[in-house]
């Protein structure tokens, strides 16, 4: 009996090792799916991330594109306004109607600001082609070359973009230091067109 049971202890310790050895290689066999799973949940996540910063970057340009579109229809406006102010002024209207255009203008002005709408008083200042339009140069004793004389039209940035230059009267110095654009008397005339209106 005892050597019986001996070898029937023995013969299942092998069958119960045969079993695990059996068992082993179908665990290794699910590793690499789960670590597949992982990289491509790993990769969803990253995808995902990027949607949700593009979709909000697109959202931003277009909420900056409509409100730079709005506020360019509403600058005539407050050009009309400037305009209707400053005549009235020329023509001595009655000061409570002015004070009553002057308050509605100064309100738009200041609903505007909060969408980070800057004006741009160019007047005395140095001529800068990146923000303003020289509509003419004018000689002057009193400003130098360069120098913005008057402002016609007001400019504006919306925060740090500029959608509308100012339009500006510029200084080009003393009249005695204008740049001549006729020929010295001396030069050499220019060259001689030979050809006919038939040719």
């Amino acid at each position: 009996m005892g050597k019986q049971g001996t070898r029937k202890s023995r013969k299942r310790a092998t069958e119960s090792d045969a079993d695990q050895k059996t068992d082993e290689p179908a665990v290794e066999e699910t590793r690499p799916e789960e670590e597949g799973l992982e990289q491509r949940m790993t990769r969803l996540q990253a995808d995902f991330e990027n949607y949700r910063k593009r979709v909000q970057r697109d959202r931003n340009n277009w909420y900056q594109q409509a409100n730079e579109d709005l506020i360019a229809e509403l600058l005539p406006v407050l050009d009309h306004f400037e305009m209707g102010l400053h005549t009235a002024d020329k023509h001595n209207v009655d000061d409570a109607v002015i004070d009553g255009f002057r308050l509605v203008y100064n309100q738009l002005e200041q609903t505007l600001a909060k969408f980070k709408l800057q004006p741009i008083d160019a007047e005395g200042c140095d001529f800068d082609p990146h923000q303003h339009e020289a509509i003419t140069h004018v000689p002057s004793e009193e400003h130098p070359a360069d120098t913005v004389i008057a402002q016609t039209r007001r400019g504006y940035k919306l925060g740090d973009k500029l959608i509308r230059p100012a339009q500006v009267v510029v200084s080009s110095g003393p009249a005695g230091e204008e740049d001549s654009h006729e020929p010295p008397p001396d030069a050499p005339p220019g060259p001689v067109d030979h050809r006919t209106d038939n040719q």
